[in-house]
């Protein structure tokens, strides 16, 4: 009993540290083995109003969604109406291909090549707009492919939208009937919806990003612009009713979900480490399947440990905050192996400008590192600069998140690219194209 009560002082510690009594929280639940051993909430579901979250309330979960896409698609396959290596053109006959094979299984596993429409710059300009889903098949299908299906990962909104629309034409339901009538009412989870600004949703918690100023009421998103990739909304005890099922045949039979939960291999025989609506990934020994869910005014994360049978979910409603750290460090305390932050390197002042530069990301994409009275910081796009804090002459970790790493690679003594990763995915490898003038 000491043990268990010392895991969730531990989490309670944790969680405290994260959020405050006056600003946008979180709801957070620990499952271990089948009991919930820790459920809370933290900070105001409301600013104007001063109410306080509570463990109930309703949050978007972002990109959490497509774990229902996947089952709902795998549902399908079960009673026959697809297979998942089939074209996705047998059902979307009008979607352009571009002479390539693309598959229901790339689309779910994010190695289709079909480019992200939330990263195509003009997007944020549509957000008050009501899509039909042709319409919003329409804002991407005329991209180019990022590259040959099935022989690289980038993740990929647009592809989880076809989904969507693939269940729409097999079923005659719409996407919100056919998960509401097939996973939702089946499991009793009451208090999940797909979500909609217009509806009246008891528990509904408001979102809010941070500015320089203080807090701001989130940017308006319609939910037909996310969709079956991210549209649903949901609470922490839903989905640990969720969880439940996916240890179980209630909906999918355990050869669909072994599928689910295995990493898609690429043509070249590496993994994509990310399997049908989850990234899957290990920590010491114990295997893990998660995803985070990142929408205007929230950030969610949740952690499977299957093995363990652990659950985490952490819902927030402040843009600001980081649930993937903090679901990934109460798992690992839960599971008896607290996460140790890596020990600070000091580099020599000398070392700190070469590193500096314009990074190369993608054909669309470029990112900064610059030094600052011997500090070197990160910058992708607009998203604000994060200081990098070195914990090797060349590794470095994200001071916001120090499971996501930076390695820098040199060539004959200059800094020529360099290794991005996480706990989970595919390392990005970024080149260096240009050098800051000294």
């Amino acid at each position: 009993m000491r043990k268990k009560n010392d895991v969730i002082q531990t989490i309670a510690a944790l969680v405290r540290d994260n959020f405050t009594p006056t600003e946008p929280g979180a709801a957070i639940l620990v499952v271990n083995r089948g009991k919930i051993i820790f459920r809370s909430a933290y900070g105001l579901a409301n600013l104007e109003l001063k109410v306080p979250i509570d463990p109930d309330m309703v949050f978007r979960i972002g990109s959490i969604t497509k774990q229902f896409t996947a089952a709902a698609i795998l549902m399908l396959a079960e009673q026959g109406k697809l297979h998942i290596d089939d074209p996705i053109t047998r059902f979307l006959p009008d979607y352009p291909a571009h002479g390539r094979l693309i598959t229901i299984e790339h689309l779910l596993t994010h190695t289709s090549g079909i480019r992200n429409y939330t990263t195509l710059p003009h997007w944020p300009t549509l957000w008050r707009k009501i899509f039909s889903v042709k319409e919003l098949i329409a804002v991407f299908k005329d991209q180019p492919l990022q590259f040959t299906p099935g022989t690289s990962w980038a993740y990929s909104n647009s592809g989880y939208v076809l989904l969507g629309a693939t269940i729409e034409k097999i079923t005659g339901l719409t996407y919100e009937q056919f998960i509401g009538q097939n996973i939702f009412t089946p499991l009793g989870m009451k208090h999940s919806y797909y979500d909609s600004p217009g509806k009246v949703i008891p528990g509904r918690v408001a979102g809010y990003s941070k500015t320089p100023d203080g807090y701001a009421n989130a940017e308006y998103l319609n939910m037909t612009q996310t969709y079956a990739a991210g549209a649903l909304a949901s609470t922490v005890n839903d989905l640990s009713i969720w969880d439940s099922a996916l240890s179980t045949e209630r909906l999918l039979s355990q050869a669909s979900l072994r599928r689910a939960f295995t990493p898609y291999q690429l043509t070249d025989g590496s993994s994509a480490a990310y399997g049908y609506g989850w990234r899957i990934s290990s920590y010491e020994g114990h295997r893990m399947a998660e995803h985070d869910g990142d929408i205007n005014g929230f950030m969610a994360h949740t952690i499977r440990m299957p093995d363990d049978g652990i659950f985490v979910a952490v819902l927030s409603n402040n843009e600001a905050a980081d649930p993937e750290q903090l679901a990934f460090k109460i798992a690992a305390i839960t599971v008896g192996r607290p996460y140790q932050e890596p020990e600070y390197f000091s580099l020599p002042p000398q070392d700190v400008q070469k590193f500096e530069g314009v990074y190369r990301i993608n054909t669309a994409e470029v990112g900064h590192i610059t030094c600052e009275n011997n500090r070197i910081f990160s910058q992708h796009g607009r998203d604000p600069r994060v200081e990098l804090v070195p914990f090797s002459p060349t590794e470095f970790y994200f001071k916001n998140n120090s499971c996501m790493r930076i390695t820098f690679i040199e060539s004959n003594g200059i800094v020529a690219a360099a290794k991005i990763a996480g706990r989970s995915g595919i390392p990005v490898l970024v080149k260096k194209i240009q050098n800051f003038a000294t």
